[in-house]
């Protein structure tokens, strides 16, 4: 009976250890694919372009993006609660197309650090458990927010709509996870106008940090981004150095394009404080 008990425990640790790691796919909700392209309607980001401006180290040595979550006033937990609620009052599906797109990031964004700071101090956003069902990880689960009536959680955002709809691979260096092992938080709200230029800058400094891809000897070292979204980054390891090979500077397309070995895959979940 014992035995039983311990290898029924094995199996729960086993499958709760699977579900963490596993990465959701692309599933489109339908809901969400209604705009209006001749819309002029520009939405206001300016309040979390103030709080990026406030707390977000960009000249740190690693070349990581770091935020001071300690250092997040009440008035500013306040502003950003604020304009996380006026967010939830925008008719989205109203929007055309671009400026849906600036506006799914920032709001995934933004309520990622709310999430953190509602929960600091804590050494990963792993650790925030708010999630239903029991082998479920992290905060993303959870429906945190409320859009033209639908309760949304930030798997929903990143996996429901922005993946499916604008199938486009770099939002994987847009969303933040609040982690060293993400892509760096833009310091400047997304905008229609800039977020194609946010998303290759974000590609850049992902792709050519040691994050991103590093070589060490025959051995390709690469985020587990590219792992878990494969099918986002070509479908196999070759359609991911495809598009490491489309970002990366003279120095790495050098070593990419030479290398012949094995792939391993890295992410670290420290809170990027």
């Amino acid at each position: 009976m014992k035995l039983r008990i311990l290898a029924l425990s094995g199996i729960l640790l086993l499958a709760a250890n699977i579900q963490a790691l596993a990465a959701p796919r692309a599933d489109l909700w339908p809901r969400w694919e209604k705009h209006d392209a001749g819309s002029t309607v520009v939405v206001d980001h300016s309040s979390w372009d103030g709080f990026l401006e406030s707390y977000l180290v960009t000249d740190h040595p690693s070349g990581i993006h770091h935020l001071r979550y300690g250092a997040v006033t009440p008035a500013d937990r306040r502003a950003l609660t604020e304009y996380l609620d006026r967010l939830q009052s925008v008719p989205v599906s109203n929007l055309n197309r671009a400026e849906q797109k600036a506006y799914w990031i920032n709001l995934y964004n933004a309520l990622t650090v709310k999430v953190v700071l509602d929960h600091y101090p804590v050494e990963s956003i792993r650790d925030i458990d708010i999630s239903p069902g029991w082998f479920n990880d992290g905060p993303w689960d959870a429906k945190l927010v409320r859009v033209e009536g639908e309760k949304i959680s930030l798997n929903d955002i990143e996996h429901r709509i922005l993946r499916p709809i604008w199938r486009d691979p770099r939002v994987h260096y847009a969303v933040n996870c609040a982690s060293f092992g993400c892509p760096n938080l833009q310091p400047q709200a997304f905008t229609a106008g800039n977020t194609e230029d946010l998303l290759e800058k974000g590609a850049r400094e992902y792709v050519n940090h040691p994050r991103g891809a590093r070589l060490e000897g025959n051995r390709l070292v690469l985020s587990s981004i590219y792992d878990w979204f494969q099918e986002d980054f070509g479908g196999s390891e070759e359609g991911v150095k495809r598009h490491l090979l489309r970002h990366a500077d003279p120095a790495l397309s050098r070593k990419l394009a030479e290398f012949v070995g094995r792939i391993s895959y890295h992410y670290d979940w420290s809170l990027n404080e």
